[in-house]
């Protein structure tokens, strides 16, 4: 599974949109794989969800995102995890051991948790 983390400067961006770059993470067997960071595509519409999908991620966590995005990404088969904040690699740690810590968006775009699932895509 590859995860991408909306980063700024090694935390959880607040806007997956704006953040400067993405931290990858491939995960096996409940461990880090490898974990590399790119540079981020730009805002534009839809160029984020292809841009992650090209690099095989099937899932996204960031601090906030709109509704908009949201379907974006659901129609690329990449789910979502928003309202996350921290330090990437305690976020990593977090989500290994199933006790990532989700509060509400940091996107003024829209609601948290659209579908009431701790705000994945699913």
């Amino acid at each position: 599974m590859k995860i991408a983390i909306s980063t700024d400067n090694g935390m959880v961006a607040a806007h997956f949109g704006r953040c400067a770059q993405y931290t990858i993470v491939d995960i096996e067997n409940s461990k880090v794989e490898t974990k590399k960071v790119l540079d981020s595509p730009g805002h534009a519409p839809g160029a984020i969800p292809e841009f992650l999908k090209e690099k095989g991620c099937t899932l996204i966590i960031a601090g906030g995102m709109g509704q908009r995005a949201k379907e974006l990404f659901k129609q690329s088969g990449i789910d979502w995890i928003i309202g996350v904040r921290g330090e990437v690699d305690a976020v990593i740690n977090d989500y290994l051991n199933d006790t990532l810590a989700v509060g509400e968006s940091s996107c003024e775009h829209g609601e948290a948790h659209g579908d009431g699932t701790r705000g994945c895509g699913r």
